[in-house]
This record gives structure tokens, C-alpha cells and sequence, in this order.
């Protein structure tokens, strides 16, 4: 009779090992009651629709509540009209307060590991006794209009730590990785006491650059061996970056990364100096090992005493790009929402599709129709 090879079934012993608890199993459910009535039924449904007045919620913001803070963010970000007059005067009384927040753009291309990063350099400045805020923005599918808002189950340690807040929010039809309402949740955010606002994109592109003109710092993530190291010396992205950050710079890929970080060294050199005088550094980090991000958070500093008042000019800067913005996307949003204009919507459509009309000449007797209902 052989020898068995295990005295102890190893499946077993496996099992009986006590698991590190998820942040979705953190707390228990809550039962659902046995019996459901209309009345009770009516009663969540009026708790849910009441209205919370414009100075409780700053009050609340003020006092750093999050629930608060959570409740302000969805109204400013709902498309319901009737909630732009409250949304209007929270964002107009919370940008009075003065702050010294510092906002940092986060992007790069999808896979290169924002979330773990952000995780890392969230917990790091946490422990230096700073307030996070992270904005993740979620794409939105162009077919079903959805959007899984999954960041807070990938940065499980940061989501349970009381000196971060972490928002995900659907990009929706906004370009640039970012949302339709970023500019606003970060005012909101920093009136609530968030020292450092990180703004996670969705993915990013030569073009898509909406998140540098919001932020104090633009950090771009990139990966060694993926073929990036051509795209340094193109125009585009690269080009607003205040700093690269090479990540996943760990095991096997160590080497690479240290080739990536010469070779971006270099392209960096291609480029025009900045106007503030700032010289992108390009780093290397593992965010799964904790490695090399205490640095990343020194160059911030180092660039924000650098740069002095132009910095102070930037935010300006974001101002006027959030005016602009906000003019833009009102005169969409009053166009589309005309009576007049939606009427013969729908006819020239279908005559552009069937090729009776030019794009163009529908555009024109479109916007005609909108100028006539202005008068």
C-alpha cells in the first residue's frame, strides 16, 4: 500500500484560513422586511424625493460630512432642470472659500494601472496628514448609455480610510476623460476640507487633454515594453505633461522601465521649455510594491514652490476655461431642449439621411428656427 503524499488534505487547510474581508463585505447586509405595504412603499419614496435646502447642504459641506458632500454632487450633477437653481447657488457660495488644495490630474492609457497608483498615492499622503479626494470618472457605453462605477471596489484600502473620499462618476457624452460636472465636484470637494483632489481619467489620447485645463498638476502614467516610448517624441499629451511617471517598474520589467525612463528623458528634450519654467521630470514607480511614490509626491512640491505665481495665474486660467465651457455647453443644452427646434428635428433628420438635404443647410434652418424663438 503506498504512502500518501499528504497527510493533510491541502484544499482543506486552504479553506480553513481566515480571508482578508473585501470592501464589499466590510459590513453586513440589512435584512429586506418580511412584508412590503404601499404605505411603506409611499414613505421611502417621499423621504427620497424631499428636498434638502441650499444652506443645509453647505453647512454640511463645511463640516466635512460626506453623506452631505455625496447628496450636493448628485444634484450638481443631475440633468434635471429644476435642480440647476440649487446646484447654481451651492457651486457660487463653496467657491468663495478659500482653500489651498492642490488638484492633480491623473491619466494615462487604460491597463497602465491608474486605480492601484492612486490607491498607493492616496494612503501615502493620508499618512502625512493630508484629506484625498478622488474623482474617478467611469466611461459611459455609447450603446446602452451605462456606466460601471467599479473604482471604489479596485482601491479597497483607500475607500475605508477616514481621510479619503472616493466619488466615481459616468463620463458621459463629455470628452477628455473626464465628466460633465468635474469642475463643479472639485469646488465642492475642496470647500469640504480635501487638501489634494485627484482627478482620474478615463483613458487618454493625443486629443483628449480636457483634464489639464482643471488641474495644478498633470501626472501621465505610462508603461515600459508597450511601445510607448515612440509616442514621446509626437506632440500632444506628452507635451502638457508636468511630469512622467513610468509605473509597474517591478519584477521582470524593472530593466525596461529604467530603458523607458531614458528614452522619455530624452524625447522631453524635443520640446520647447514651459512658460513657468518648469522642467518635466520623468520617474519610475511600483504602485503594487509601494516603490518610488514618496518621490512623485516631493516633485509636486518642488514644482509647486517652483512655479510661485503662475500658479496662482493657472487657477485663474481654469476659470475662464470653466466659463467658456459652461456658455458652451448651456447654448447646446437650450438649443436641444426648444420646442420649436425639436418639432423639425426629427423631418430634416430624416432628410439628411436620405440624402434630400446637406448636413449643412439642415444645421442653418435649425439654428434659424432657434434665433427666430430667442427674439
Amino acid at each position: 500500500m503506498k504512502k500518501a503524499l499528504f497527510s493533510i488534505n491541502p484544499i482543506s487547510e486552504f479553506l480553513k484560513k481566515p480571508k482578508s474581508k473585501s470592501a464589499l463585505e466590510e459590513k453586513k447586509g440589512i435584512k429586506a422586511p418580511e412584508v412590503f405595504n404601499d404605505k411603506s412603499i409611499a414613505q421611502i419614496k417621499s423621504i427620497r424625493k424631499e428636498k434638502i435646502s441650499t444652506d443645509t447642504l453647505i453647512s454640511g459641506i463645511l463640516k466635512g460630512e460626506t453623506a452631505t458632500l455625496s447628496r450636493a454632487i448628485t444634484l450638481i450633477e443631475s440633468n434635471n432642470t429644476l435642480h440647476a437653481k440649487q446646484a447654481n447657488e451651492l457651486i457660487d457660495a463653496c467657491i468663495k472659500i478659500k482653500t489651498d488644495s492642490i488638484r492633480i490630474g491623473i491619466t494615462g492609457v487604460p491597463g497602465v494601472g491608474k486605480s492601484t497608483f492612486i490607491e498607493s498615492f492616496g494612503k501615502l499622503l493620508t499618512t502625512k496628514g493630508k484629506k484625498v479626494a478622488v474623482l474617478a470618472v467611469d466611461p459611459t457605453s455609447s450603446v446602452s448609455k451605462g456606466s460601471i462605477l467599479g473604482d471604489k471596489t479596485r482601491m479597497e484600502a483607500l475607500v475605508k480610510n477616514a481621510n479619503a473620499f472616493i466619488r466615481p462618476s459616468p463620463s458621459g457624452s463629455s470628452l477628455g476623460g473626464v465628466a460633465r460636472k468635474t469642475r463643479e465636484t472639485i469646488i465642492l470637494c475642496e470647500a469640504a476640507g480635501y487638501d489634494i483632489i485627484l482627478i482620474e481619467t478615463v483613458g487618454v489620447g493625443q486629443s483628449e487633454t480636457a483634464v489639464h485645463g482643471m488641474v495644478d498638476f498633470f501626472l501621465l502614467l505610462k508603461l515600459a515594453g508597450a511601445g510607448d516610448e515612440l509616442q514621446g517624441i509626437k506632440r500632444g499629451i506628452i507635451e502638457l505633461a508636468d511630469s512622467i511617471v513610468i509605473n509597474k517598474a517591478d519584477g521582470a520589467n524593472k530593466q525596461a522601465a529604467k530603458i523607458a525612463k531614458i528614452e522619455f528623458t530624452r524625447a522631453l528634450h524635443l520640446y520647447p521649455p514651459k512658460q513657468n519654467g518648469w522642467t518635466p521630470k520623468v520617474l519610475q514607480c511600483s504602485a503594487i510594491e509601494n516603490q518610488g511614490i514618496d518621490e512623485i509626491w516631493e516633485t509636486i512640491k518642488e514644482y509647486i514652490e517652483t512655479t510661485g505665481d503662475f500658479f496662482l495665474e493657472k487657477r485663474k486660467q481654469q476659470n475662464k476655461y470653466w466659463l467658456i465651457q459652461t456658455i458652451e455647453d448651456r447654448l447646446k443644452a437650450d438649443f436641444y431642449q426648444n420646442k420649436a427646434v425639436q418639432q423639425e428635428f426629427e423631418l430634416l433628420l430624416e432628410k439628411v439621411i436620405n440624402a434630400k438635404i446637406s448636413p449643412f443647410v439642415a444645421a442653418e434652418q435649425l439654428l434659424l428656427i432657434h434665433r427666430k424663438e430667442l427674439k
